[in-house]
């Protein structure tokens, strides 16, 4: 369905709360994510929050507004919960389908696409809402996991707008230091449940393009799913440098974190299979003491010039993300991506 190349945005912290994004709901509880959040003001108190960050946060005029800066998509993070009381293991939090509805009506008015991203990250001990936190968690809830992509597939697999359905929004997979291994889950639960996602899709939505995140190891799928018996399978590797040990204050700097991009890009494409950037951002690894807020900016759009230039034989690329409470620079596409000519985003 993803027959064009996409450019577009994700839509962090709209359907499930992420506090970089709206600090401003997790400042009074002190909670870091959703599930302690819950846990500070209750249940009830947190459906209202929740209902009305939703209903406000994002509307048709985002939609427009993402339309009218030169993008062509949108990547959707949807809950496991999105079904509600209808879906598996709900719990206390409360579904979107009539959110995701809205958006696909949205889209399709201006002739977006839509990439949908299940919003759990198996293994990660980071992730507050994920439900599938070590390999124990990811055996027991696979099967919810696969039944709620197979229902967002048939459920969205007529819609124009669709361009896409991803597995997980990312994925933590084990690895092994000599007699050592880290959390995350092994590599081949990891394959295994890949292989299921895609049979549960593609049973639903024959076109639709299957993706995949690489679960931080760019490297490690070469030859695996080949598109002789695999149809419109995408990997999708998320390029994030604001945590690497190289000073990017200067031209050098920039250049050592492009080359990273690139041999990240070149490990992935070993695979056989498209490589999408799902995430990515202009923040780079500097504090923000080293250099004036001009030449950060200065810095910062040298970056995303290179960036852009990586993802040009990209199938698709996402800034994360278009929107945050307090306009952060590097993140919010509204100021990082603000100084650059449509041409140069389309």
């Amino acid at each position: 369905m993803a027959a064009r190349v996409l450019h577009g945005v994700n839509l962090a912290g709209w359907l499930t709360l992420e506090p970089w994004v709206t600090p401003r709901l997790f400042a009074d509880s002190g909670a870091l994510d959703e599930d302690a959040l819950i846990a500070s003001i209750g249940t009830k108190r947190y459906r209202e929050l929740i209902s009305e960050h939703r209903r406000t946060f994002l509307s048709q005029k985002d939609f427009t507004s993402i339309a009218s800066r030169g993008f062509n998509a949108v990547r959707l993070a949807v809950p496991w919960y999105v079904f509600g009381d209808a879906g598996p293991d709900s719990g206390p939090f409360v579904g979107c389908l009539e959110y995701v509805d809205e958006a696909f009506l949205w889209a399709e008015d201006i002739d977006l696409k839509i990439v949908l991203a299940l919003a759990v990250i198996p293994g990660s001990k980071a992730a507050g809402t994920d439900f599938a936190h070590d390999r124990e968690d990811f055996s027991r809830r696979r099967e919810a996991m696969l039944v709620v992509l197979g229902a967002l597939a048939k459920r969205y697999s007529s819609r124009m707008a669709l361009a896409g359905i991803e597995v997980a929004d990312g994925v933590v997979a084990q690895t092994r230091r000599g007699f050592t291994l880290s959390d995350g889950v092994p590599l081949h639960q990891v394959r295994n449940y890949y292989r299921e996602a895609y049979e549960s899709i593609r049973t639903n939505a024959p076109d639709v393009t299957v993706i995949l995140p690489d679960a931080g190891m760019p490297g490690s799928w070469r030859r695996f799913m080949p598109p002789r018996r695999y149809e419109n399978v995408w990997l999708d590797s998320h390029l994030y440098h604001y945590r690497d040990h190289i000073d990017s204050v200067g031209p050098t700097g920039i250049r050592m974190l492009s080359n990273a991009s690139r041999e990240s890009m070149r490990l992935a494409r070993k695979s056989g299979l498209p490589v999408m950037v799902g995430k990515w951002s202009a923040s780079l690894p500097f504090p923000d003491s080293v250099t004036t807020p001009e030449g950060r900016i200065a810095l910062e759009r040298v970056y995303i010039s290179e960036q852009l230039a990586i993802f040009k034989s990209c199938p698709a690329w996402f800034f994360n993300t278009w929107k945050t409470d307090k306009h952060l620079d590097g993140w919010d596409a509204r100021v990082a991506l603000s100084s650059f000519e449509r041409a140069m985003l389309t």
